[in-house]
């Protein structure tokens, strides 16, 4: 395998797609001349040309709506939002437009196309540019949310994206793109709706994604030093959910802790618990517990916003407690 990082990982993937079949293109802001805010798209301008790799103005629902017009009459446009937080702008051609297509035209139109780009908090980016929105675009019916952790998953995941025939919702972590890991050198596609066991424990299942995912995985650890054995899940996809690998997981520790970096409300982890009461309630030996972002507009001193984050010491927190140990 090579190691690479998850902003090289995502560039193979467009790639390899954009050479494989030549309706896919990409357009966003800077995509092309400034080889992409974070450089995910760099080298792609000299290799296919500007008539693929597309500059736009700053016009999110402008160039969504191309992008959605495109993807109608038979292209694979894969749109990039500088951030997510950016994407407010292109909600409507998002939710109302690209979800509802195939629907309100009776399966007569499709639209392939995936909107891409980092969500989440980096550091000190404050209040409008630090949101996780994955609970906003899966409450919608009709698009796919995939939100990968590692480099490999999110090489594999946006191949299988941009094939998919549906609209994709395809959210990076912001933090993620300098972190490396392994990728299979092979060609290979990496299923949307298919969890990933990225530990396996006894005591307590902790479950998160994208970058909540390598939050598990530390908290893995730490508990493991103390005797604690537990196994950690990463959703990789939103939705479609796959509860089955939750309720499995849950079988085997019978304990479950929650990570999101959204807001606690109405957030991703509420979708989880609902799912393991309602058909794994037998199950639990100690109630679900949701370990998420602070019900706050992000702050923008680095204290408070350490403190508005979840992290792996109430992760920990969290587990001993399921674990009837605090």
């Amino acid at each position: 395998m090579a190691v690479m990082t998850y902003r090289e990982a995502l560039n193979q993937a467009l790639v390899e797609e954009m050479q494989r079949d030549p309706d896919v293109f990409l357009m966003g802001e800077e995509v092309a001349e400034y080889d992409g805010a974070y450089k995910v798209s760099r080298g792609l301008l000299e290799t296919f040309g500007p008539m693929r790799v597309v500059d736009t103005p700053i016009a999110e629902l402008g160039f969504a709506g191309i992008g959605v017009g495109a993807a109608m009459v038979g292209l694979r446009p894969v749109i990039e939002f500088m951030t997510w937080n950016f994407a407010l702008l292109a909600i409507d051609q998002i939710v109302n437009s690209a979800a509802k297509m195939r629907y309100m035209s009776g399966g007569q139109i499709g639209c392939p196309i995936v909107f891409r780009g980092p969500g989440g908090a980096a550091l000190q980016l404050a209040a409008q540019h630090s949101q996780a929105f994955e609970s906003y675009y899966a409450h919608i019916p009709g698009l796919k949310v995939v939100t990968p952790s590692t480099p490999a998953d999110a090489k594999g995941l946006l191949k299988s994206a941009i094939r998919d025939d549906n609209p994709v919702v395809f959210i990076e972590g912001e933090m993620l793109y300098n972190t490396k890991g392994e990728v299979p050198e092979e060609e290979y596609l990496t299923p949307l709706g298919l969890a990933d066991v990225k530990r396996q424990g006894t005591d307590v299942t902790i479950v998160g994604h994208s970058k909540t995912a390598t939050v598990a995985l530390k908290a893995a650890e730490m508990l493991a030093s103390e005797g604690i054995s537990a196994e950690v899940i990463d959703l990789r996809t939103i939705r479609p959910l796959d509860s089955e690998t939750i309720l499995a997981s849950v079988a085997r520790t019978n304990r479950c802790v929650v990570l999101e970096e959204g807001w606690h409300f109405a957030g991703v982890g509420a979708q989880i618990v609902d799912t393991i009461q309602r058909d794994g309630f037998d199950l639990l030996d100690a109630p679900i517990l949701r370990v998420t972002g602070a019900d706050v507009p992000m702050p923008y001193n680095k204290h408070l916003e350490k403190a508005a984050k979840v992290d792996p010491d109430k992760a920990v927190a969290a587990a001993k407690r399921v674990l009837y140990m605090a």
